[in-house]
């Protein structure tokens, strides 16, 4: 087993949940393409809020995806590995509702 793929799931994962934290905080802009596409004068406008909520979740989704996965390549449980893409399609359909809600 490779140990650099183990270190950068957990890089990973450390970005991931710093930057959901940063999100929550509202300390950064929103990290989604609903804000990212708009243009200034639409950005003024719109609340970010929302869009703030639903990049934290996400991201924070996202870092428990990179903890579980190392985790599997250091134990070597292959059953996270359906624990893992059962997260990833709960967070693909969060993604996919959430979005038609904002």
């Amino acid at each position: 087993m490779d140990i650099s793929v183990i270190i950068l799931c957990i890089v990973l994962a450390s970005a991931a949940f710093i930057l959901s934290c940063l999100q929550f905080m509202e300390k950064t802009i929103p990290l989604n393409n609903s804000y990212l596409y708009a243009s200034a004068e639409e950005r003024q406008k719109m609340d970010k809020k929302p869009y703030y909520h639903q990049s934290g979740i996400v991201l924070g989704i996202t870092g428990i995806i990179f903890s579980l996965l190392a985790i599997q390549l250091i134990t070597g449980w292959s059953w996270i590995f359906c624990f893992i893409i059962i997260i990833i399609a709960i967070m693909l359909v969060y993604a996919i509702v959430s979005s038609i809600k904002n």
